[in-house]
Parts: structure tokens; sequence; C-alpha cells
């Protein structure tokens, strides 16, 4: 065998052992799915307890609980509605969510399904909740059927997280619980 050939051939198997590994190290970045089927218990409109398991629901964002929307002329409590709509559509014996990933906040990124509904599509189908990227259809939808939030003017729970005063704000003696 020629050098040259050594050196592709060499080339060659370097590279395919770079592809290996690289395929081992991306199979091992894939978090393990992890499911749960019970009691659940709308926190909010897109947080889920089960037990001392905290949830957010996938892909979606809900008013949050002090939040207040507008709708005929006048306020409304669109961040606690959106939590019982949430609740309303929760089968105690039948449903089951499952993630893969955690938020900032450790909380189980999941979709979840209940009685056959998929959780995450319907709050926003009922505009109880806006696509985080990940349900633009069932937006779109909301918005022309002017259901739930989209029946009136509301502010982006995100814009609303923004703007809210930090509970950390204290510093130190925040921490200290002073």
């Amino acid at each position: 065998m020629t050098r040259g050939l050594r050196v592709m051939r060499d080339g060659v198997t370097a590279l395919a052992l770079l592809a290996f590994l690289w395929l081992i190290a991306a199979k091992l970045n894939d978090g393990a799915e992890t499911v749960y089927s019970g009691q659940f218990h709308a926190a909010d409109g897109d947080s889920l307890n089960l037990g001392k398991e905290r949830m957010r629901l996938y892909g979606i964002d809900a008013p949050e609980l002090s939040q207040r929307c507008e709708r005929a002329g006048s306020a409304w409590a669109c961040g606690q509605e959106a939590k019982r709509a949430l609740q309303v559509l929760i089968v105690p014996a039948d449903t089951q969510c499952s993630g893969t990933e955690r938020d900032r906040f450790d909380r189980l990124l999941v979709v979840c399904r209940s009685g056959g509904v998929d959780l995450n599509a319907a709050m926003v189908r009922r505009g109880m909740a806006v696509s985080y990227g990940a349900y633009g259809d069932e937006e779109a939808r909301a918005r022309v059927e002017k259901a739930g939030l989209w029946a009136g003017t509301f502010e982006m729970p995100r814009s609303v997280r923004d703007h809210a005063p930090r509970a950390d704000a204290r510093g130190i003696m925040g921490l200290l619980g002073w």
C-alpha cells in the first residue's frame, strides 16, 4: 500500500471515529422522557402540579394569575379565568403529561393529554393562552373566532412578567427573609 493510500485510509478512519463520537454525544444529550399521570391541579393557566412536582405546559403562555384583561369595555380577571379553564379540561382519571426538558425554575416542560385532548393546544384554541411557538394554527383560529383573550384587549403575559416588580428586589435582605 502506498503512502498516499495509507494517509487517505487513516483520514477516513479518523473522520468515521469522530462522526461516531459525535453521535454518541448527541444521544447522551437527549434527556429521558419523563411521564406523569394522576390527579393534576392547575397552578395557573399554563402550569400544573402533581403532588410536589411542578410542570409548565410546553409551547404556550397564559395570563398571569393577577392579570386583568379588557372585554366589551370592562375588565375581567383573565389570569384567574385561564386557571379555571385549564382545571376544567383536566379529566381526573385520564390525564398524562410527558416532557424531557426543564425551565429555569426547574419545572418540567410538558405536553399533556386528558380525555384524548391535547391540553396545550386546547388552551390556545380556546383563547385562554397564547402560542409560544408550537401552537400557531390554534392561536390563529382563536383570533379569528375572537375566543377568550382575543375577544378584547390584553397585554401579552410575557410583557406583564417583564414589568412586574421583582420578588428579589430587596437584595440580600430578601434572601434572608427580612
